[in-house]
């Protein structure tokens, strides 16, 4: 049985790019199935190829690498997405969270840190950049607070969060029931049990809770 971990590799920067792809192929059981220089052309590798992991520059030409983990996950692709960035900024940080992305690479790491975050997200493991961990701290603090100030939060199933973090990311009923794969009006149902849990009232009340703790969720 093969076990090797498919992968693609996109980043405008040649050199960065071809030197990322030395050092994973140096791993066995790595193979970078192709690369591109583009969004758009990532996306159709990893619509074509299918491969388990997709390393991608948060800032390309076309498409930005959000847009691509993205379309991944509302075209329900079989591929984890690992970002790379060379800006320490905790609210793209955030952001790349908030879209389920697993992997979160710096680019001044690297070439130390690649091989470590492949294997942990194809194993199902997120993997943070070490000098980001600051970025975790903070999020899982406020996180915290939130739900110590909001006591309904824990009281929400593992989909009615799934559901919020969903609308926090702008996402209608429709849209949030073809994710997840279920009626629309068994979300319009959660988005209920949600509000009531967390006590709030209004047509926008669920939206506005949302999106003020996004990036708590």
């Amino acid at each position: 049985m093969n076990n090797d971990i498919r992968l693609i590799l996109a980043d405008d920067h040649p050199l960065l790019r071809h030197g990322l792809c030395k050092i994973i192929e140096k791993d066995p059981h790595m193979k970078v199935l192709a690369e591109a220089d583009d969004g758009a052309e990532a996306l159709r590798l990893i619509q074509t190829l299918r491969p388990e992991i997709a390393v991608l520059d948060v800032h390309m030409p076309e498409l930005s690498g959000f847009d691509v983990a993205r379309a991944v996950s509302e075209q329900h692709l079989p591929t984890s997405v690992i970002i790379l960035t060379m800006f320490k900024d905790e609210e793209m940080f955030n952001a790349a969270l908030n879209l389920g992305i697993k992997g979160y690479v710096l680019k001044d790491s690297a070439l130390t840190e690649i091989t470590a975050c492949i294997k942990s997200v194809a194993g199902g493991q997120a993997f943070i950049s070490a000098a980001l961990s600051n970025f975790m701290l903070d999020r899982r603090q406020r996180s915290e607070t939130l739900a110590a100030k909001t006591p309904g939060l824990n009281a929400l199933t593992a989909t009615e969060r799934r559901v919020l973090k969903l609308v926090a990311n702008h996402k209608s009923s429709k849209e949030i029931a073809e994710e997840l794969h279920i009626h629309h009006r068994t979300v319009d149902n959660h988005r209920t049990n949600i509000s009531q849990k967390l006590g709030l009232r209004g047509t926008h009340a669920l939206v506005k809770f949302a999106l003020e703790h996004k990036s708590d969720l």
